[in-house]
């Protein structure tokens, strides 16, 4: 007789060694057996072996015999002999379906005794408090009728494990328990105890001098734990992640001219009380390089190297950078494939001059093995329609395969925003010159809702919620609605967006928006209700082109009073004698006498005649804008959120009188260089330049005018600067007037962004500005009353009578120190300004903040 007991707890990496270890053992079993049974082992020995006439199967509960037998070489008919025998064994024990096996050889009848390995009835976690079940059973082989083996379930502890270790949770044990149910069933207990979450103490840099740790750290996305990023998930240590950091580090370095440099090591440390990682990086920087010679040589018998060589974004003398010999490597596929050549290989071969410090690439183009895309299959999107993840894709089924469009791919698909996880994989096809592309995606949550709140020196307290879906119905639809309010703004939008209209890679929406706004400094509350609809489309790879049409009511009232004192002997209770006084629209119920017995009016500001000229008068009421316009933005910056190189610029315009009541042409025109400086600085140029004209006879109305100032022009209030109504020194609202709004501007800013010496951990960033421009010109009609010298007044007390409308297009500028900091409760922002130059009726503030955060 010979018997295989249960074989030993083995871990997942092992599997295969012990398995063989097992194997032998049963081969040993059934030799020792064969011996031990008197006259078999000679019967086995004789030349061809024992005739088999018959196979018994006992033991055996779901399983057929049939099917037990169709494991075996052992047939009726057949001879056994020792290696049979051996084969048998192991063929029954490689099912997996059996806890142990006997076989007995007797007058040419062969007794197969199984007892077969339980059913699992269900897989239970307990103590999983943190992470939930879905996760351990896209993991796990063991689930719900499957076979139970100790060998899976000690393979599934591993692999719970895991995914607790890549939670950053390395103290976390898994004990497996098993209840024995009727029918040889079973319900397999995983107790866990999850231990506490193991974060990231510091994350150091050694060798590093080019850049300090503050900025290597904003590459890499390992985030250090603080007790404030409460919503923070990678300040854990993930292996996975840690290699992705490895290769942020190299693609930081090699795009700003370090050709050398390389990761030489990457470790993880363990605090003694286990709770935190040390996790250092040991960079070699190496020397800066400088694109030397830029070669292309090639075999393709219709391409011309020259030709190819203009179509390199490389240039001699340019520093050094490896996206660029990327993107020329895109650029001869595309060029070569123009010319008709599906498969190419290309490679740029750099040849370092280590005295010079340049770096000469030769880029040879040969024609590549011809292979074709058979299928593109897509897995792990439970949510997302395939549709929306195959159109991001630049292949297509028959298509030549292209490396460089399986990359653009994968990245496409992973811009989305959808997935966690995004890889694209290579299957072989049905014949050699066939692949499988498999793509794999992990989904994730697309949706959010926010509360936010702040504080500001413009609008006071701010609050806002904000509801919004990024993935509509698995469609790759944008949704969103959001409310805003603050003490002079009352704001509610409706978005929506397909990225995807009508088939195309052409982004369509809508916006539906109502707000009330108070411009105080201009005396007057807007209320506009309206609607837009907007598509966009990729003009080039940095590139974007907008169209837009916007149609909206404007109504707009003077928020401003205005006082008149009457003589005391008129009765102002008649209306016929307010009438006679020019004041028709007031009632006598506005009418209050002093201590001195003189009769005060207040009314409306523009009920006074000789306010009934000014530009603000003229714009009350009800206004309907019919817009149709355009936005066209190109964007090169390295970095969209803190970036310190490249160059952004944006130009819109709007055409307003498609109907309506406005007629008038609208332009802005905003940019931004960056580049970095010594010492760990970076210099920055922005500009903001804007232009708005009337046409058929239409003047341009206070509330489609710029006003300036605030963040958008340092130093001065809101709406501070450009022209601006004044009134006689000494009487309500001399020292500050009244902002009109101008037709025209041109800011510019130079900025540098400066460190600092304190903690890195503490996210604040400081930089020194100078801000300059002009904002002015208003139409000659709405300066009527600097026609008549009885409405001349002195403003600013300097004895001099001036024009009542200032307009004056004359250069401004300031300069000061801007702080920014990322506070666990959101941004937080401090401008410190001192006005350079300025004209007498501006408005100046030297002090300006704002906070606000979601949560």
């Amino acid at each position: 007789m010979s018997k295989v007991g249960q074989g030993s707890v083995m871990s997942k990496r092992k599997v295969s060694g012990v398995t063989a270890a097992c194997l032998l053992a049963i081969s040993g079993a059934a030799t020792f057996f064969m011996s031990s049974v008197p006259g078999l082992s000679s019967a086995v020995a004789q030349e061809g072996g024992v005739l088999v006439q018959q196979v018994l199967v006992r033991g055996n509960q779901r399983i057929e015999a049939d099917t037990v037998r169709s494991y075996l070489i052992v047939q009726p008919g057949s001879r056994v002999d020792q290696q049979s025998l051996d084969v048998a064994l192991k063929t029954l024990f490689a099912t997996g379906l059996f806890k142990d096996v006997n076989i007995f050889l007797n007058d040419n009848v062969v007794l197969v005794e199984v007892e077969e390995n339980p059913i699992v009835n269900r897989v239970i976690f307990e103590g999983n408090q943190r992470t939930k079940e879905d996760k351990f059973n896209e993991e796990i082989q063991l689930a719900p009728r499957a076979v139970y083996t100790v060998a899976k379930v000690q393979s599934d502890v591993q692999r719970v494990i895991e995914v607790y270790r890549r939670s950053g949770r390395f103290a976390a044990t898994v004990t497996p328990k098993t209840v024995q149910l009727p029918q040889n069933r079973v319900d397999v207990i995983f107790e866990i105890d999850e231990g506490p979450t193991t974060g990231v103490a510091k994350v150091n840099f050694s060798g590093n001098e080019i850049f300090s740790d503050q900025d290597l750290r904003d590459v890499v996305i390992t985030a250090e734990s603080r007790w404030y990023k409460f919503f923070e998930s990678n300040d854990n240590y993930d292996p996975d992640r840690l290699e992705y950091d490895r290769e942020l580090l190299r693609q930081h370095y090699t795009k700003l001219g370090y050709a050398d440099f390389q990761v030489v090591a990457a470790t993880a440390e363990l605090t003694p009380d286990r709770e935190d990682f040390f996790i250092t990086f040991q960079v070699e920087e190496g020397p800066k390089y400088d694109f030397g010679k830029i070669d292309v040589k090639t075999t393709l018998s219709k391409v011309n190297e020259n030709l190819l060589e203009r179509t390199l974004p490389l240039r001699s003398g340019a520093t050094f950078n490896s996206e660029l010999i990327e993107n020329a490597i895109e650029s001869i596929t595309y060029a070569t494939g123009i010319s008709g050549y599906a498969f190419v290989d290309v490679n740029p071969r750099l040849v370092r001059n280590e005295e010079a410090k340049t770096v000469d690439i030769i880029f040879e183009v040969n024609e590549g093995p011809r292979v074709y895309v058979e299928r593109i299959n897509i897995g792990g999107n439970t949510r997302t329609l395939d549709p929306v993840i195959r159109r991001e894709i630049n292949l297509v089924e028959g298509d030549a395969f292209n490396r460089v469009f399986v990359d653009r791919s994968e990245r496409r698909v992973n811009g989305l925003g959808f997935f966690s996880d995004v890889s694209i994989t290579e299957l072989p096809g049905s014949a050699p010159d066939r692949t499988i592309l498999d793509v794999q995606v992990e989904e994730q949550s697309t949706g959010s809702f926010s509360v936010g709140a702040g504080i500001s020196s413009q609008d006071n307290f701010i609050a806002n919620l904000s509801v919004s879906e990024r993935n509509l119905l698995g469609r790759g639809q944008f949704l969103q609605l959001d409310l805003r309010a603050s003490s002079r703004t009352q704001q509610a939008t409706v978005r929506f967006r397909e990225p995807y209209f009508l088939g195309r890679n052409l982004a369509a929406g809508f916006d539906l928006f109502s707000s009330s706004v108070d411009f105080e400094e201009s005396g007057f509350v807007r209320d506009s209700l309206g609607a837009g609809l907007n598509v966009s489309f990729p003009i080039s790879d940095s590139g974007r082109l907008g169209l837009n049409y916007t149609i909206r009511n404007d109504n707009l009232e003077i928020s401003q009073l205005g006082t008149q004192t009457v003589s005391g002997n008129i009765d102002l209770s008649n209306q016929s004698n307010l009438e006679t006084i020019l004041l028709p629209n007031v009632t006598p119920d506005s009418i209050t006498t002093d201590a001195f017995g003189q009769q005060i009016v207040r009314a409306d500001f523009c009920d006074f005649v000789v306010n009934q000229l000014d530009s603000t008068c003229e714009s009350r009421g009800e206004f309907l804008t019919s817009a149709i316009g355009y936005t066209l933005n190109y964007n090169k910056l390295n970095n969209p959120f803190l970036p310190s190189r490249g160059w952004r610029i944006g130009v819109s315009q709007a055409f307003s009188g498609l109907g309506g009541d406005v007629q008038n042409l609208k332009t802005t025109v905003q940019g931004a260089f960056y580049r970095p400086l010594p010492f760990d600085l970076v210099g920055a140029f922005k500009f903001d330049i804007g232009y708005v004209d009337g046409w058929g006879d239409d003047n341009i109305r206070i509330s489609d005018r710029f006003f300036r100032g605030g963040a958008s022009f340092r130093g001065f209030e809101v709406a501070g600067v450009g022209p601006r109504r004044v009134f006689q020194d000494g009487t309500a609202g001399a020292g500050r007037g009244r902002a009109l709004g101008a037709k025209t501007y041109a800011i510019g800013s130079l900025e540098t962004r400066l460190p600092l010496p304190i903690p890195d951990q503490f996210d604040i960033q400081t930089s020194l500005f100078t801000d300059f421009g002009t904002v002015g010109i208003i139409d000659e009609e709405s300066k009527i009353l600097n026609d008549d010298v009885a409405n001349f007044v002195d403003f600013n007390g300097d004895g001099i009578f001036d024009e009542p409308i200032q307009d004056d297009l004359s250069i401004r500028a300031s300069a000061g120190i801007s702080i920014d900091w990322r506070s666990p409760f959101g941004p937080v922002r401090i401008d410190l300004a001192e006005v350079l130059v300025q004209e007498d009726y501006d408005q100046t503030e030297a002090f300006r903040f704002s906070a606000g955060g979601q949560f």
